[in-house]
């Protein structure tokens, strides 16, 4: 092959600002909204072994560990002769442990898997049709978006080639790193009603976590039952999944990793939002996954068989050269090759999954930070895919919060300029730096001093939206609806097209 442009399908929760902010993809917030990286494949693919063995997976992740990429990362692997586990770091600050087989991590975008799993299992069974429009499942008074008469499916949904984009517009973000907190029936349904498609459907693949989201609620009111339900019906039970859940038993939980933030900080769990469990709140663990990633190779025995591989059906083309999307995968078929997957995020977790149909070798990777191992994922699926190491840039990050810990944010002010005029090179000034420790303030219930921060970055960096916004919705989280107002109308000014910020001057006016 002599490139293939690969895209990050992850959940990207908005961790850092609010909802249609270009500083929400994990590796580059600021300057990728929501759109992931092109990276390049040139050199020769190896003939003789698409994977990297077993050393030398241990030697990356001890060393991306070691470089603060992640607290920890485990790595499981599956094939003909069974099951491997290699693992680096400490899954919690406070027991300092390592992670093993059962340690349990938020999975993210790879519960959109489970989702289409579920989508597939239940049109074999005859449950329902693939094409059925999602009118059908829907109460009567929810008008849904049409395309010159053509109707949305389900099969449309699971393949992000409805015409929904990433995110819903009518998100009202109450918290700095969990957007959908207060996401409801009521605000879902009202999206469906005044959603307006800009192209056919089914003609352009759009990741989309409105679309799986409405999804998994379309199968939880067909089958009369909640998604934890399903999920473990359908799936785990089935597959003798035990660790798999949207809340996993208490003792479970005291071998449940702390997700982390780019620069190592710990943060909260993950809250599940029921409206939108179908694109990706589960837990689960790297043995768990294993058994799941082993069933779709047939390594593990499993009544889902057909249903899986109704799910790797080429479905259309992705972006670009980026493969083709099947039933929630992405599918890259090369030099008589067949291989799939997808990666996950949560506020301070991220996921990989990789079937290397031809060789029937599969793996995992979970990890408990913000920081992608997306470019990990694709190396151990093919070694022709580029593996950059790590660098930490949180120098400056690091140097302000001590500084506002020890003597205020007008401490951190001055200091901030006194490096900057310094430009010393271990220090990166980027506007993510500033946004990480306004986010750190406000978890931390200082939504003044937090403030002061945003508004500094704006003066730093005026012509970048998402940083006006961060400001924005900070003040209206501490009240101030006329500062967030005007803030808003600055940015519709910006950009009139963005929806969202239309629908939160309207809340604010």
């Amino acid at each position: 092959m002599s490139f293939l442009n690969l895209k990050k399908d992850n959940f990207d929760y908005a961790h850092t600002c609010s909802l249609h902010s270009s500083i929400f993809q994990p590796m580059t917030k600021f300057i990728l909204p929501f759109i992931s990286c092109i990276l390049l494949i040139s050199a020769k693919k190896d003939e003789t072994s698409n994977q990297p063995n077993i050393t030398e997976i241990e030697k990356i992740i001890q060393q991306e560990v070691a470089s603060k990429r992640s607290k920890s990362i485990i790595v499981g692997i599956i094939d003909a002769q069974g099951r491997r586990f290699v693992s680096a770091g400490t899954y919690s600050d406070v027991q300092q442990l390592k992670p093993d087989a059962n340690t349990v991590y938020e999975i993210g975008s790879i519960g959109k898997l489970f989702t289409s799993l579920v989508l597939a299992d239940m049109a074999l069974k005859r449950e329902l049709q693939l094409t059925d429009p999602i009118s059908k499942f829907l109460p009567d008074t929810v008008q849904t978006p049409t395309y010159k008469g053509k109707k949305i499916s389900l099969l449309n949904l699971s393949t992000h080639r409805a015409g929904f984009p990433r995110m819903a517009y009518n998100v009202d973000q109450k918290h700095v790193d969990h957007p959908f907190a207060d996401y409801n029936e009521t605000l879902l349904y009202e999206y469906l009603k005044t959603f307006q498609l800009s192209r056919e459907i089914d003609s352009k693949w759009e990741y989309s976590n409105i679309g799986y989201g409405l999804l998994g609620h379309l199968l939880t009111r067909h089958a009369h039952k909640n998604y934890e339900t399903l999920v473990q019906e359908r799936i785990c039970k089935p597959l003798g999944m035990t660790r798999t859940s949207l809340d996993l038993a208490h003792t479970i939980k005291t071998n449940k990793a702390v997700g982390h933030n780019e620069s190592g900080h710990a943060m909260s769990q993950t809250v599940s939002v029921p409206v939108m469990e179908g694109a990706g709140f589960l837990l689960s663990s790297a043995d768990d996954l294993l058994t799941f990633a082993g069933a779709q190779l047939g390594l593990v025995e499993s009544p889902l068989s057909e249903a899986m591989k109704l799910t790797h059906l080429p479905q259309g083309p992705k972006d670009g050269n980026d493969g083709d999307i099947t039933m929630g995968w992405t599918l890259l078929r090369y030099d008589g090759q067949e291989l799939l997957w997808k990666d996950g995020g949560t506020p301070g977790f991220r996921s990989f999954i990789g079937i290397d149909k031809k060789n029937k070798y599969a793996f995992v990777i979970l990890s408990n930070s913000d920081n992608s191992i997306t470019d990990i994922g694709l190396h151990i699926l093919d070694t022709a895919y580029p593996f950059k190491p790590y660098r930490y840039k949180w120098n400056l990050m690091d140097t302000l919060n001590v500084c506002i810990e020890a003597g205020g944010v007008d401490a951190g002010i001055a200091i901030y300029k006194e490096l900057k005029a310094a430009a010393k090179p271990n220090f990166v000034f980027d506007p993510t730096q500033l946004l990480q420790v306004g986010n750190a303030l406000q978890r931390a219930g200082r939504m003044a001093d937090a403030i002061r921060i945003y508004e500094l970055n704006v003066s730093e960096y005026p012509n970048v939206p998402p940083v006006l916004e961060s400001l924005a919705e900070a003040q209206k989280r501490a009240g101030d609806g006329a500062g967030a107002l005007a803030n808003f109308e600055k940015l519709a000014a910006m950009d009139p097209q963005n929806l969202h910020w239309g629908w939160m001057i309207g809340r604010l006016r």
